[in-house]
């Protein structure tokens, strides 16, 4: 145990997914299959309440192409300033980006943009460098887009083309894992550290105390974070609980 208390942390993200004003949560990313949580502020403030430093913010409506909760994002990040926040959903051009880096957040995620638009990703990946990670949304090795209702590409070929256009970091969520408390895709995630030198952030399937020591085991390979969901809201650990058994 001793060991394990000396071995490097992991990073927690817990989530707050925001859709029709509400924090909410999918079940392997499908619309539809929302259970609602009340207030996204009161949500992250639950989280800061508990100790997180950090925040995965998500505008499903935006991801869905399907409206935006722009102005509720936009008053979560400023109300903790003090807590980094990784923001995603919808950001898929120039003017949705530069709105989303004005928010405040700290890191912004990519992805349906990084597989529909690589040269624009790439431009952006150039100039923004380590604001910007790309969510690889992963079926297999068949990567998910928009909202996860099409088909993006194979994992492998898009990673090795974000490779060459200098991408700082991943979150790899296995799709068939998300919201289901059936735990992470240690393999998968294995896999893609080993295929780059950059960080990599664990999404999808945590679904007990456990879950998280083995992903912290991965961080030695380059797992540097894991974003947890479901589990907390359904009660199954504290948030707390969480952060003392990732180190963070």
């Amino acid at each position: 145990m001793n060991d394990f208390a000396q071995s490097p942390s992991l990073t927690l993200l817990p989530a707050v997914d925001v859709a029709g004003g509400k924090a909410v949560r999918l079940t392997q990313g499908e619309a539809g299959t929302e259970t609602s949580y009340g207030d996204p502020l009161d949500a992250a403030g639950e989280w800061v309440s508990q100790g997180a430093q950090w925040i995965h913010l998500v505008d499903l409506d935006a991801a869905f192409g399907r409206g935006s909760n722009a102005p509720i994002l936009r008053k979560v990040i400023k109300q903790f300033k003090h807590v980094n926040v990784e923001l995603s959903g919808g950001i898929r051009d120039d003017a949705t980006l530069e709105a989303a880096l004005e928010s405040g957040a700290t890191r912004i995620n990519l992805g349906t943009a990084a597989l529909e638009n690589p040269e624009w990703a790439a431009d952006v990946i150039g100039r923004y460098g380590e604001a910007i990670a790309v969510g690889l949304d992963v079926r297999g090795t068949t990567l998910a887009a928009r909202g996860w209702t099409k088909e993006g590409g194979d994992l492998w070929e898009v990673l090795d083309r974000l490779e060459d256009a200098g991408c700082s970091r991943y979150v790899v969520t296995d799709v068939t894992k998300d919201g289901t408390l059936r735990g992470p895709n240690l393999e998968l995630l294995r896999e893609v550290a080993s295929r780059t030198p950059k960080p990599v952030v664990a999404s999808g399937g945590i679904s007990n105390l456990d879950d998280i020591a083995a992903l912290r085991e991965l961080v030695p390979l380059g797992i540097e974070g894991a974003i947890v969901g479901k589990a907390l809201y359904a009660g199954a650990f504290t948030l707390a609980e969480a952060l003392d058994v990732a180190g963070d």
